[in-house]
């Protein structure tokens, strides 16, 4: 990322030694499947009315979300995506997921 980019909302110093600080953002750790409590759910909204299964609540690390998204495209075939806690899978697979879910030790409602 630019220098630039890190700085956009910072007021103009005129101190030569001005040094910006950013915050950097911790992700959580990763709660173990058991402590999981994953919402599978069924989704068309602002798709264009094409069908998702939509996987949310996911606590832990953007690595560990990756994975277990990896691992479900994988099973069930099909693309997705992940972001913010929520795993997006292409098309109407949330029995299979659900069944996937819980083998693996995830409560997946």
């Amino acid at each position: 990322m630019s220098d630039w980019k890190k700085r956009l909302s910072v007021v103009y110093s005129t101190n030569p030694d001005f040094e910006y600080e950013t915050e950097e953002e911790q992700e959580p750790e990763t709660l173990p499947a058991k402590e999981q409590k994953l919402k599978v759910s069924l989704d068309k909204k602002g798709r264009k009315g094409k069908q998702v299964s939509l996987i949310t609540g996911f606590v832990g690390t953007s690595d560990d979300l990756k994975k277990l998204e990896k691992l479900l495209k994988t099973k069930c075939g099909v693309g997705g995506s992940s972001k913010n806690s929520e795993i997006i899978i292409q098309g109407n697979f949330v029995d299979k997921i659900k069944k996937i879910l819980s083998d693996l030790g995830y409560y997946a409602k």
